[in-house]
Parts: structure tokens; sequence; C-alpha cells
């Protein structure tokens, strides 16, 4: 096929697109595509994601079961644990997880092993897409030269983009759609062909000059976050010390209409994005010499949250002359932030180890996780009875759901991490710790 033909496949919406990894971003992704009109396949290793999708289910909190449903009737979306799809498709989309490995360096695999699967099945005329965050440099570095093994030319036998992946799980004013869109080609006939795909799928594209330019977009918006909250992380430290309220002094600096962006602090960061992004980039200027000093600082800060509030419980509860060891405690909220199910390095983990290793009993509530698994110990969400019998309640995540007023009133002890308490009265409450 060559370019006009795919050109034209895109703009008549005929062109077959798949999707490989299904998660927090493909699955959302293959929605929107559909709904432009395109058949969209969903390949991922799961056969039981596949087997949900086909049967019009959806397992992610943003996608709503009719949204698959009415696509399926359509005709317009499938799903399979079969690979060879990918022989069937003029557009394939990259969106598997890239974690972190053990000594906290990027862990590429899943995109190396997305690439072999589609490597003796890439075929002239195809389009590519990253949206797997990773280092700059990677899609020109390792995955061109990976697919180039297959003896087709970039930008003349096909072509090869990037466009970070945005998802923000939970926000009900942006989602896929919606948000502006970054996108960036190993050739300018490969920035034409993504143009020409998402100028039919989202609402506003942002054309950068390369793959590298597209991936460091992405690391320095999740950097600007991760460093401003390590910022507001030891702000929080400090206030501590010096006998302050964190959260009267972040809102008193909020009202500056200028030059001030408020961030706040919690008890470490969570997500997919946060707390690994930034490391991406850290370790690629390390193969440079160079050290990324705002970003380590900032990193060695906000991993060390958990245990600046196991810290704060243990000064609360010495004044109350009781210990850690041998106490009972509620966890309140184990996803990484409010209104979602995603635990996906959520601080509360940590900070539930942390209180086992210090001796403590430990149950959680969390009206979007039922259950956890936390190394070898599976918990349940227990349900919101006598708080009373419990020695604290933390405040790690702080659902809307859930009637702070009423646990104030019942609980002996809380230690807010969150300020989720900030409109409780303080008089008619019992003791209350603000982190």
């Amino acid at each position: 096929m060559d370019k006009q033909s795919l050109l034209e496949k895109l703009k008549q919406h005929t062109a077959r697109v798949t999707v490989i990894g299904l998660g927090y971003v493909g699955l959302p992704l293959l929605v929107e595509v559909a709904r432009a009109g395109f058949h969209v396949t969903g390949y991922d290793i799961s056969e039981e994601r596949a087997a949900s999708v086909n049967q019009g289910k959806s397992y992610i909190k943003d996608v709503p079961d009719q949204a698959l449903a009415d696509l399926r009737a359509l005709g317009r979306i499938d799903a399979t644990a079969d690979p060879d799809c990918l022989a069937l498709a003029d557009v394939v989309i990259i969106c598997v997880p890239t974690p972190l490995n053990k000594s906290r360096s990027p862990d590429n695999s899943y995109i190396v092993t997305a690439a072999e699967a589609l490597l003796p099945r890439l075929h002239p005329g195809m389009l590519v897409v990253l949206e797997s965050t990773t280092f700059p440099g990677f899609t020109r570095e390792v995955l061109l030269p990976r697919l180039s093994e297959s003896g087709l030319k970039v930008g003349r036998d096909f072509y090869l983009a990037f466009s970070p992946e945005r998802v923000d799980p939970g926000n009900e004013r942006f989602q896929t759609k919606n948000t502006p869109k970054v996108v960036g080609g190993t050739t300018p006939d490969c920035l034409t062909m993504i143009r020409a795909l998402y100028s039919e799928v989202m609402e506003r594209l942002v054309p950068v000059s390369s793959t590298d330019a597209a991936e460091m977009v992405k690391l320095l918006e999740n950097t600007f976050r991760a460093v401003n909250i390590g910022l507001v992380n030891e702000v929080a430290i400090m206030c501590e010390k010096l006998g302050l309220d964190t959260w009267e002094v972040i809102d008193a600096a909020a009202t500056k209409p200028f030059g001030f962006m408020p961030f706040y602090p919690g008890p470490g960061l969570g997500g997919h994005c946060i707390p690994v992004d930034p490391l991406y980039l850290s370790w690629k200027l390390r193969t440079l010499k160079y050290e990324a000093r705002f970003i380590d600082l900032a990193d060695q800060i906000n991993t060390g949250m958990p245990e600046v509030v196991v810290s704060r419980l243990q000064d609360a509860l010495n004044d109350r002359r009781q210990a850690v060891r041998g106490s009972r405690l509620l966890v309140l909220g184990v996803a990484y932030k409010r209104d979602i199910d995603d635990v996906r390095e959520s601080p509360a983990l940590d900070v539930i180890e942390l209180l086992w290793g210090k001796g403590a009993t430990v149950e959680y509530h969390d009206p979007f996780v039922p259950s956890l698994r936390i190394g070898h110990h599976q918990l349940h969400s227990v349900p919101l009875g006598q708080l009373g019998d419990y020695d604290a309640v933390l405040i790690l995540t702080d659902h809307s759901s859930l009637d702070y007023p009423a646990i104030c009133g019942s609980a002996r002890l809380v230690l807010d991490t969150r300020n989720a308490t900030r409109r409780v009265d303080k008089q008619a409450s019992c003791p209350i710790v603000r982190l």
C-alpha cells in the first residue's frame, strides 16, 4: 500500500486499527477510535481481558459496559489474544505497561515483546504508533532498528510515530478524546500519517518535531508534578517542625493570582505515571553522564512519605500512651487517588507494610477496592462499622463518598494525610492529626 492509499483509508475510516494492550490506556483508546468510525481490534495476551471486551463488559471504571456493548453491536470492536490479528492491521497502536525494574531502571520489556510479535507481521503501508511512556530516544534508538529488521524502510514502506498517553483515571472533565494529543513522527511522512489518524479521533493535535521531543513532553509533564509534589511534601515536614498548619499555609499562598500553583502533600506518590516517569528521564541522563538532581531529590522525598506518615502516627499514639505494636488500625482508602479503583504504586500499600513491620494489626476500607494483595497477604475491604474499636483511623485516600464528620465523630484518633477532615468541627470531633 502506498502513502496516498493509507491516507485515503484513514480519511474514509476504512483502515483497520489494532491496539496492543487493553489496560487503563489501551481500552479507552480502543473505544474512542471505534467511536470515530474505525474497526478496531484489541490484542492482549490476557484471554480474560479479550473475552470481557467481546462480551461487552468493561473492567475499567472509566469505560462503561454500555460503551463496549454499543460498539460491539455496531461491529466496530473485537478483541483477541492471537497475535496473528496484527497481520491484518493498517494501524498498530502499542499501549503496554512500562514499569521500573527492581533496580528502579526502565523496564521496556513489554514494548520489546510487542515489537517481537509485530515484526513478522509488519507489512508495507502500516502505521505503528507507540503510546507507552519511555525515555527520550527509545522509539528512534530501540524500536525503529528492531522493526527495520523486517527489511522495510521507515517513512517509505512503513510509518513509525510516538504519541504519549495522557490518561488521568477518574477525571470527569478530560478523557481520551478531549485531552490535547501530542504527536511526533520518525520522518515527516510518519508525522503526516499519525496526524491523519488522530485528526479523525481527537479534538486537538499538538504536533512536535520528532519522536524524541514527544517522548520528552510526557516526561516533562510528570516530572513537573513529581518535583512540585516533592517540594510540598517537604514543606509539610517543615511545617510540622515549625508548629504550623500545612494546609492553612498552602491555601493562603494559593490566593495569589499569579506566580503560584498549589500542590498538596500526601502519603506518597501513586499511579502508573508520576512515581515512574521522572525516573525514566533520570536514568537516560545518567547514561549521558548527567545527574538529574531535582528528580532524584524529589523521588527521595516522595518515596519517604510513607515513613513520615507512620512516624506521625507513632507520635500521635505515644501522646495517648499507646504503642504502634499491638494497636488495631483502620486504613481508609488504598487506591492511589480518590474515587478510582487503581492501586498501582499506591503509597497506602507501603504504609500498611510498614505498620505490619511495627507489629500493628491493620485492616482497610475502600469502596472501590473490594480486595487487595500485598505480598503474600490477601486482604478484603471491611465494612465501616464501630470505628471506636480501632486505636486509630488513617485517611490515606480521600474518597468523596466517605462521611468524614461521622468518621471523626466515632473514631478515637484520626490521622488525615489528605486534608479530608478540613470541614470537620474540631471542637466536636476526636483528635485529628493532619499531615
